[in-house]
């Protein structure tokens, strides 16, 4: 029998959660924001109860996500361009 060796923690832990705290909370805000655009013909207040209970999901989803990236780098890099499209495809209709 062998002794299973244990796997040493990585460092960049920290600026995983940092990332899926921070960069996960506002790409839910704006995720609820595009899903506010797509229901828009829906009453205010049926509308305004479904975008409400949008954001905890995807921000947990996210946040539970950001582990599986290779480094705390790339979790920063990959949500902070997601929070770019998602703000920059919120931010079409007031353009025009």
């Amino acid at each position: 029998m062998t002794v299973a060796q244990s796997v040493a923690i990585r460092r960049d832990w920290l600026a995983k959660t940092l990332a899926g705290m921070l960069l996960g909370l506002t790409l839910a805000f704006a995720c609820s924001g595009l899903l506010a655009l797509a229901l828009s013909g829906l009453p205010m207040g049926i509308r305004g109860q479904l975008v409400m209970w949008f954001v905890p999901p995807v921000w947990l989803g996210v946040f539970s996500g950001v582990y599986f990236f290779s480094s705390g780098l790339r979790a920063w890099g990959w949500l902070g361009a997601f929070n770019l499209l998602a703000f920059g495809l919120l931010a079409v209709p007031c353009l025009s």
